[in-house]
């Protein structure tokens, strides 16, 4: 998907970034995502570190 758009299209989406946000927000915008993207990678890994908890083997009778 992202292989398609190449040098024009993103040139394009700057331009329309700074219109709509502005130069000085853009810092701003920049480190929320930056934020947002370590939280995710972070639970991600705990997700895959954390032990699968398995389940209790027989009924005690």
């Amino acid at each position: 998907m992202l292989q398609s758009i190449g040098v024009p299209g993103l040139i394009m989406i700057v331009i329309i970034i700074l219109i709509l946000f502005g130069p000085s927000k853009l810092p701003e915008l920049g480190r929320a995502v930056g934020r947002t993207l370590s939280e995710f990678k972070s639970s991600a890994r705990e997700l895959v570190a954390e032990p699968k908890e398995e389940p209790e083997q027989g009924v005690k009778s």
